[in-house]
């Protein structure tokens, strides 16, 4: 299970779109040479330039979401209380996803062919993340409570090398550090919920993907999105309040995609005098706000917490020029998240 949910945030990777898009009006990748007979290579290559343009579209506010998640401490909202008090929590982010099934897409020798429904796998998705929040700044004392209180945070993120016969996902670096802050509005006490405020930064490593398809003599080739940046930040504004054995936190805020790659396909074939041909599209860029709802229950233990989070992202248009069977990629998300935290 662990390797699925690993491979598919991998591959989560090179894709963005929607799932019954079509709503670009023209393709993005460069045509072919139109005074050529058919079959005819560029234009083959187009097409495939424009699904794996389309397949990158599609995938990335699913990566996104797995790299955020809800809360930026599962299962606090309230500030540590400050210098030598700290948090230290490791989670699993996993949604119901749709992978492009690249294995069943077959280039036109015709260019660029809008296709309302290019087959998808309903797949769960995922990151495990590890994330730390240190104490500052106790805050202001006030009668019941403290404002002000002020939080550093910290994250790792894990991004899989992986390989196949027909994909490989190859990062820059395995792991991704981030960073952020929260303030406390108020303090949580026996009578006061913890109200605070977050904003966190986490990116995953750049990252190179690359795969084959075939779609007969006239139609086999490759294509590659290199150079895959995934940038996101978040602010959540979070309320908490713990009561003996169990403590509960709900939470609000928006989050911000920003990702771009270099895509291109190649296209070749045996038939004699018909050399290869690539079409490119540099410096894709995607970047789409959503907002984020989520709601965590915490099992309170004597040296650690066990939480669990529910949560949905909504927001954000994505366009693309062919759809998906799977859905829009700017669709609304539920997403789920579990972890464990320890702290003093």
């Amino acid at each position: 299970m662990k390797r699925h949910i690993l491979f598919a945030a991998g591959l989560s990777m090179f894709a963005v779109a929607s799932a019954s898009a079509q709503d670009l009006a023209t393709p993005v990748c460069p045509p072919g040479n139109t005074g050529q007979p058919i079959p005819n290579q560029a234009r083959a290559a187009q097409d495939a330039c424009q699904q794996a343009y389309d397949i990158y579209q599609f995938m990335a506010p699913q990566l996104g979401l797995a790299l955020a998640g809800g809360n930026a401490t599962l299962g606090q909202g309230s500030t540590l209380g400050g210098l030598g008090h700290f948090s230290v929590g490791v989670r699993a982010n996993a949604f119901q996803g749709s992978l492009p099934d690249i294995g069943s897409y077959s280039p036109s020798v015709n260019g660029a062919q809008k296709n309302g429904s290019l087959a998808t796998k309903d797949q769960w998705l995922g990151l495990p993340t590890a994330d730390a929040a240190i104490g500052i700044f106790g805050g202001i004392p006030l009668p019941l409570t403290n404002v002000g209180g002020i939080d550093a945070l910290v994250s790792a993120s894990y991004v899989p090398s992986y390989s196949s016969g027909t994909l490989s996902v190859t990062p820059t670096s395995n792991f991704q550090m981030g960073y952020g802050l929260r303030v406390g509005l108020l303090s949580e006490s026996i009578i006061v919920p913890g109200v605070s405020f977050t904003y966190l930064k986490r990116d995953l490593p750049t990252t190179s993907i690359s795969g084959n398809f075939s779609g007969g003599s006239a139609a086999q080739g490759s294509f590659k999105v290199s150079n895959v940046k995934v940038n996101t930040s978040a602010w959540r504004a979070v309320a908490s309040k713990s009561f003996l054995l169990f403590s509960f936190a709900a939470g609000a805020g928006k989050d911000m995609y920003d990702q771009s790659a270099d895509i291109s396909a190649t296209v070749n074939t045996t038939i004699v005098g018909l050399p290869s041909a690539t079409a490119t599209v540099p410096s894709t860029t995607q970047k789409l706000d959503r907002t984020n709802y989520f709601f965590d229950a915490s099992l309170n233990l004597p040296l650690f917490k066990i939480v669990g989070e529910i949560g949905q992202v909504s927001g954000g248009t994505v366009q693309t020029y062919n759809g998906f069977s799977g859905g829009r990629a700017d669709r609304s998300q539920q997403y789920f998240s579990a972890g464990i935290r320890f702290g003093i």
